[in-house]
């Protein structure tokens, strides 16, 4: 491992500056994808800023009825939270689906979210990758590729990003509060993330020296149901090769409200909007579902080997939007899977 500077601040500000002042300075959470890049020597920063103990640890209410995450809570001390297990079922899940205990008792909110992605290539540093070495290629996708993206891909980068909760969150609607150099701001997180593009070494909008310090929730109606559901290739520790986050409200068998998003399938979290456009004000039907899902796959450009992911997604989002629905679907199961 390349040696490095360390530095803990006492507040956001100063740890904004430490870092800003750095070109190759990372900041420092709990350490659980950082540290194993650097290892790799994938990440060789001159200055890590560990952030991990700033006022940024608490989940609070807001006056809106929603909650303010700050970007240290662990992801397990989310995921008990009360108020996430009660009004967010889809985000509680989505933690508890991801990495061992051990982890998820070290990573944090903020570190999740900016957790790079798992490509076999981008973490081998004697391989070609556009995203450590931009302009050096995109071997993955002519060789292992199963894993990778099937929307949102270009030519320089088919990679994925690997955060179930940044899944919960993209359906959450949730909102991403920043401390930088320019001041203060907030975005969607459904921008927080980039598609590659022609920049892939990108993966966020955020510049150099923005620190995540919350995460916004809105309010949620007693009446809306929400859940996350994750394929993957073992039982546990182990991330998605497809994953679904959604929120559902039906009012006399209609679509009152919904709210889908796709994970382990683009280099972002990927909101559905097309299918939610088509389900809205429709029928709570297996019929309307899978048309609307089928219109939101019809973007995908699968590869030769990871095209078992239109398939599988899209049951995946019918069979969740069906049992937030409360319908029966064990024909349909029985003849789709």
């Amino acid at each position: 491992m390349k040696t490095f500077r360390y530095q803990r601040p006492d507040d956001p500000e100063a740890a904004v500056t430490a870092l800003a002042s750095v070109p190759g300075a990372r900041f420092l959470g709990g350490g659980t994808n950082l540290v194993d890049l650097m290892k790799l020597g994938v990440e060789c920063p001159d200055l890590l800023v560990d952030v991990g103990r700033l006022p940024h640890g608490s989940v609070e209410p807001t006056e809106s009825g929603g909650l303010r995450i700050g970007a240290a809570v662990s992801n397990s001390a989310l995921a008990a939270e009360p108020t996430v297990r009660d009004r967010y079922p889809v985000l509680c899940q989505a933690l508890l689906s991801g990495a061992s205990p051990q982890l998820r008792n070290a990573a944090t909110v903020g570190g999740n979210l900016l957790q790079r992605t798992r490509c076999l290539y981008f973490q081998d540093v004697s391989k070609p990758c556009n995203k450590h070495d931009p302009g050096s290629g995109c071997p993955a996708i002519e060789g292992v590729h199963r894993d990778l993206a099937i929307l949102g891909a270009s030519e320089h980068c088919i990679a994925t990003n690997p955060s179930d909760m940044a899944v919960a969150l993209a359906a959450l609607d949730a909102e991403v509060l920043l401390r930088g150099p320019s001041g203060a701001r907030r975005l969607p997180v459904t921008e927080l993330h980039r598609l590659p593009g022609d920049q892939p070494e990108r993966d966020t909008v955020l510049e150099h020296g923005e620190l995540i310090t919350h995460v916004e929730l809105g309010p949620v109606r007693p009446t809306v149901r929400s859940a996350y559901r994750k394929a993957r290739d073992r039982a546990s520790y182990s991330f998605a090769i497809g994953s679904v986050a959604a929120l559902l409200e039906v009012a006399e068998g209609t679509v009152r409200q919904v709210r889908l998003a796709l994970g382990a399938v683009a280099a972002k979290p990927w909101r559905a909007r097309t299918a939610e456009e088509q389900l809205l004000g429709a029928p709570a039907t297996v019929e309307s579902f899978s048309s609307a899902v089928e219109a939101e796959l019809a973007a995908a450009e699968p590869l030769r080997d990871n095209a078992f992911k239109v398939p599988l997604v899209r049951n995946m989002a019918v069979r969740t939007l069906l049992e937030l629905a409360g319908g029966a679907f064990a024909d349909w199961e029985e003849d789709q899977w």
